[in-house]
């Protein structure tokens, strides 16, 4: 049996559709047994070491300052508990603020001064000449197909003006499991390999996505890895440069102990408002955020998984990601396992950078506070697994930092609740509670009592850090004409910037409180499953945004009651929290309409450099998707039945996949073989068929055989 589905799968490459396998082994690591070499790669920033030292001695001396100031305020008549308790939140919480406006600070310091050198990649200079042999990976799971197949076009495009287009492949890997868009891609693919013509683009559907992403690249490798020096990884909404593609590849050949290096992805294709606002915070704040931990970070990077090059052996070598001990939510396949390919290929020695000045990398953005939501929760599944990774042997210190900082994205938004929630029932008490807190050395009561002078002072110097980051990044887009012609002028940006800031401010705490049901569901067990993202504009009826959105609107309103019941003036200070839960509901539906970001468009605002001077990757892309003739979803059986070139190739691309193992049973197959033999027509076999059953079917030779050999009525089928 084994030695038949090899053959078939040989068949399957013969055909066109999938390169020669060359398989390259890909070991399941260890996190308890430490193989890492110690020497810093030669790409090492010197004296590295002094700038991490700078950015921890910054945070600390913030952090240090804030806290004796905030302890002033509280200690007015000596700490009751409630103001012991507040006063760690706030130390920790703003500790995490300030190490995020240090490391911005310096990234603007060094934007400003010069570009990133580190790896020798100029995109000003002329476009070298290569010798490594690169695949481009484009992993998919039911997504709209001719959206994928559009950008790879355009990608392969841009490549091929560049004229270095023989040192690339291009591979779809599909994990779909929808069976009409599984169908779909299939004719996409066909359709593409006719326009630009076979040999260098192909496409692999995997019946089985064990380990999603992760395990969707890793069998990739497995199979044609050791055909490969580097692959590039993208996701499918992805898009890069023909220019910057060959530059990260040539200085992956110039660097040979470099393993990964990240490009810094910009939003494009926002067409709702909360997509905008996401599309122009990441445009303008995010370089002095990127520039900055690429200047402290060195050969200690991070991977996001996707838009970022990969040197294959090393990542064979080392990624290969074990399981998680114990049941899920925590055990299990890593999700976020981005960070810890990243930690574990650091360990053993290869460099993992950063390439923040190298423009020519784009992807899209949730194109609403739901589906934003949706995404968040799996993310957030993943990185409190990495519980379970931090204490693995030979990480470097910077590698469990990174792990640190992704747990701390979501934890931080129970402390910043619980930080309000205290705060309230300190103010509650001093209002309608009689103290009792007597010290063991003194007859008088301890009345909780603050500062409200100096309170003042704490909460203007907490929004100023949290408001001077996003300043410095307006600062560096208006020192680039071309950028600040494209955003819209310095006016508008500017106005931008306060528009960005204020809706932003609004949807920050009904985040909080959903990342906060999001921990609360993982410690009891809540496994948040893998859904594909929605790419259109983002509306969801009343209903659904109601049941949603109904907890964020109930605390909000027992947080005004609550502050109104101490004074008015309380009241006011909790408004900008007040008022984003309060209105969760009409904001979640505002920000996702179409026509409310047009609107801001049509102004000028929440415009970006992309928006006014479009990459040709990007229109190229965009056009082919506008004119594909597959857009509409149809039924696999009907494209099936209608195109036999497409049937014939589908029947030789299952021929290696639909051969079972002796002793082993598919429930779907076997009840979906059942339902097709019952059925008298295709019409019903289809009717009858679930979706998982059809899927099965479909991915069956035999069973679909049997399905195709059923009459078919186009009378019934209209029925």
């Amino acid at each position: 049996m084994r030695e038949q589905a090899q053959e078939a799968r040989h068949q399957a490459s013969s055909n066109g559709f999938l390169p020669p396998e060359a398989p390259l082994a890909m070991p399941e690591q260890s996190l308890w047994r430490g193989t890492g070499r110690r020497v810093p790669p030669s790409t090492s920033p010197r004296y590295v070491f002094l700038r991490r030292v700078f950015v921890l001695a910054g945070t600390i001396a913030l952090t240090a300052a804030a806290a004796n100031e905030m302890y002033q305020v509280l200690q007015v008549a000596g700490l009751t508990v409630l103001e012991t308790v507040i006063l760690m939140l706030f130390v920790m919480l703003f500790a995490w603020i300030a190490f995020s406006f240090v490391s911005t600070l310096i990234g603007f310091c060094a934007a400003m001064a010069l570009r990133d050198r580190s790896l020798g990649i100029d995109d000003r200079a002329a476009l070298p000449m290569l010798e490594s042999r690169n695949a481009l990976l484009l992993p998919t799971y039911n997504e709209p197909p001719h959206r994928v197949f559009s950008r790879l076009q355009a990608i392969y495009e841009s490549v091929a003006e560049t004229g270095r287009i023989e040192s690339f492949d291009f591979f779809i890997l599909s994990d779909t499991t929808d069976p009409d868009i599984w169908i779909q891609e299939e004719a996409c693919y066909l359709r593409l390999a006719e326009e630009i013509g076979a040999g260098r683009v192909f496409y692999r559907h995997r019946q089985k996505n064990t380990a999603r992403k992760s395990g969707n690249i890793s069998e990739w490798i497995t199979r044609f890895g050791d055909r490969y020096d580097h692959m590039l990884v993208l996701d499918a909404d992805s898009l890069m440069t023909g220019d910057t593609i060959v530059r990260l590849a040539h200085a992956m050949e110039r660097h040979p102990d470099v393993g990964l290096i990240q490009t810094l992805p910009v939003l494009v294709n926002g067409r709702t408002l909360f997509a905008r606002l996401q599309q122009f915070a990441g445009r303008v704040y995010g370089p002095p955020i990127a520039r900055g931990i690429a200047w402290w970070h060195g050969s200690e990077g991070n991977y996001w998984g996707h838009n970022a090059i990969i040197r294959v052996k090393a990542f064979a070598d080392q990624a290969g990601l074990p399981l998680l001990g114990g049941p899920r939510p925590f055990g299990g396949h890593i999700l976020s396992h981005d960070f810890v390919e990243a930690a574990l290929m650091r360990r053993a020695g290869w460099g993992v950078h950063m390439a923040p000045d190298l423009g020519g990398s784009f992807e899209e953005c949730p194109p609403s506070l739901t589906d934003y939501a949706v995404r968040d929760r799996r993310w957030c599944q993943g990185n409190i697994q990495h519980l379970g990774v931090l204490p693995a042997r030979g990480l470097h210190w910077v590698s469990r930092l990174h792990l640190l900082t992704g747990i701390g994205s979501y934890i931080t938004s129970p402390m910043w609740l619980l930080f309000l929630l205290v705060g309230i029932l300190i103010s509650l008490q001093a209002q309608f509670i009689r103290p009792e807190y007597f010290s063991e050395r003194s007859l008088f009561p301890q009345w909780p009592a603050q500062d409200p002078v100096r309170a003042q002072w704490v909460f203007l110097g907490t929004m100023a850090i949290l408001l001077i980051p996003k300043c410095l990044g307006y600062l560096l887009l208006l020192r680039l004409p071309a950028a600040r012609r494209g955003a819209g002028g310095a006016g508008r940006t500017f106005a931008s910037l306060i528009v960005e800031s204020l809706i932003s401010g609004l949807i920050a705490p009904i985040m909080m409180v959903m990342q906060s049901r999001s921990i609360m569901e993982i410690a009891v067990g809540r496994d948040s499953g893998w859904q594909p993202q929605r790419r259109d504009d983002g509306q969801l009826p009343f209903r659904e945004l109601f049941r949603v959105y109904l907890w964020p609107t109930v605390l909000g309103l027992l947080l005004a009651a609550g502050a109104y019941a101490v004074s008015f003036s309380l009241f006011l200070w909790m408004t900008p929290v007040v008022l984003g839960l309060v209105l969760a509901i009409p904001l979640a539906a505002w920000t996702s309409n179409p026509r409310a970001g047009a609107c801001f468009g049509a102004v000028g605002l929440l415009r970006t450099p992309e928006e006014g001077a479009p990459p040709e990757v990007l229109v190229r892309a965009n056009e082919l998707a506008a004119t594909s003739p597959r857009q509409a979803p149809v039924e696999a059986m009907t494209l099936l039945r209608t195109d036999p070139a497409l049937l014939a190739a589908h029947e030789a691309m299952i021929a290696g996949t639909s051969m079972r193992p002796r002793g082993e049973y598919d429930i779907n197959r076997l009840v979906g073989a059942a339902k097709v033999d019952d059925s008298a027509t295709q019409e019903e076999a289809v009717d009858l068929l679930t979706s998982r059953e059809k899927y099965a079917v479909l991915g069956d030779g035999p069973a679909l055989r049997a399905l195709l050999a059923k009459p078919y009525s186009a009378k019934g089928a209209e029925k």
